[in-house]
């Protein structure tokens, strides 16, 4: 469908005004389209044994969803204080400190990876070679290389990954893509992802280990350091070592709606440009705290995502100056603005109008976990699959490398190689701390 703003105009503008009071409303069709797929909560006889690897924030959050659907049977963490905060919301669960003797539990099919970044890869892994299925917080992997182990994983198993993904599964980011990817706002030139910014601290000092945490377990296959507490737990995000800053936390959200749009979820772009935008203090966090990356697909496509002062997610809002982070398409004939609760437009006719029956429709997901644990029952593929996961979090690891070598880089998204670029291909993957190698699990 490829028709002009002004072609929308069918309906009058009190019908338009109505059916797009506010930003965060839907259209009338969509949502009368989308009670069609309303997702249902599983059967009580059908609830599987699930396990929680990483009991921090986001792995209870993901546990609680998950108990609409199963039973959550065992808790795992290296951190015991931790493990006894989860053990408040499920005293009958078992908990246990190392996530192996989880996985040897034949009782338990489906896992949640709620660790840090750069255990994701090594969890899902062994989880599935070990028989279950896995619900894996995003993003998916620490390198680009480990998205490629957890890939060929899930084929020779044929177990369900889910990615943590969950704007896939919100009606907003799904309507925004489909009007763009059927021509809405014609001709699609840029695309601008606004991102919040990091934190910019230090320096810390090394302390001693606390008592019940095992910091050589968390570290895995990462460089052993002293400890150091904003190393760990929520701020772990703002170190190369462990993640990618915001660029990867919140980019893993808002980059995956780039691709979803373009219809680039199982390629990529064609070359990245990124630099940094404040120096980092010596002695403390790693991970850029704000920069500028730009990227070009092969269509021609530009993509630029930067970090913004306003909305900060972590650390609190340092400017209210500054642009909402989320999702730009811009196109020929206008452009969709799409964020958590937000969908707006150029011209709001350019949402009113339902699409034609013959318009190109995407998954429907109404309940990330809900998607996922039907998937476990079906066997389908999950909205946010290894391959989607993997892509979503390339383009990102793209990113904090165009930003760490401050230069341009020739990316081939077929082969998932820098062109010509040796110095570019050896951030692919990461050497990896013995014995946690892909061997060990």
């Amino acid at each position: 469908m490829q028709r002009q703003v002004s072609a929308l105009g069918r309906r009058s503008f009190l019908q338009t005004a109505a059916a797009v009071t506010a930003a965060s409303t839907l259209p009338r069709w969509f949502v009368e389209e989308s009670r069609a797929a309303d997702e249902t909560p599983a059967n009580a006889a059908d609830r599987p044994r699930v396990g929680l690897i990483g009991c921090g924030g986001m792995g209870r959050a993901d546990a609680k969803a998950a108990s609409r659907f199963g039973d959550i049977v065992a808790l795992c963490d290296v951190d015991e204080m931790r493990l006894a905060d989860a053990k408040k919301d499920w005293p009958d669960a078992e908990t246990l400190t190392d996530f192996r003797r989880l996985l040897e539990k034949p009782e338990i099919g489906v896992i949640l990876c709620g660790t840090v970044d750069h255990w994701h890869a090594l969890v899902s892994i062994a989880a599935m070679r070990a028989g279950k299925d896995v619900y894996c917080e995003k993003p998916l992997t620490l390198t680009i290389e480990e998205g490629q182990h957890v890939i060929l994983a899930a084929k020779e198993t044929s177990r369900i990954l889910q990615t943590g993904s969950q704007q896939r599964s919100d009606d907003r980011f799904r309507l925004a893509c489909e009007l763009v990817r059927n021509g809405r706002i014609g001709k699609v030139k840029h695309v601008d992802v606004f991102l919040p910014t990091g934190q910019r601290g230090g320096p810390f000092s090394p302390s001693n280990v606390p008592s019940g945490f095992n910091w050589e377990m968390w570290q895995g296959p990462t460089p052993a350091v002293d400890y150091v507490r904003e190393r760990t737990h929520v701020t772990f995000r703002y170190w190369w070592e462990y993640s990618g800053g915001t660029m990867t936390d919140w980019g893993a959200h808002h980059n995956d709606i780039v691709l979803w749009g373009l219809g680039e979820e199982r390629s990529g772009p064609a070359s990245i440009q990124g630099k940094p935008m404040v120096e980092m203090i010596p002695g403390g966090y790693t991970a850029a705290s704000e920069y500028d990356v730009h990227y070009t697909y092969g269509s021609g496509i530009t993509h630029r995502c930067q970090s913004t002062t306003a909305n900060n997610w972590f650390g609190g809002v340092v400017d209210k100056e500054g642009p909402q982070h989320g999702v730009k398409f811009l196109g020929s004939d206008g452009w969709i603005f799409v964020s958590r609760g937000v969908i707006e437009a150029s011209n709001p006719e350019l949402l009113v109008e339902s699409l034609p029956t013959s318009a190109e429709r995407l998954y429907v997901s109404k309940d990330h976990m809900g998607n996922f644990f039907d998937c476990v029952k079906s066997r389908h593929p999950a909205i946010c699959e290894p391959e989607i996961g993997h892509r979503s979090a390339s383009v990102c690891h793209l990113g904090v490398i165009a930003i760490r070598l401050g230069r341009e880089l020739k990316w081939d998204p077929a082969a998932e190689r820098f062109v010509d670029d040796p110095e570019a291909d050896r951030w692919i993957s990461r050497e990896m701390r013995q014995p946690w190698t892909w061997d060990a699990v």
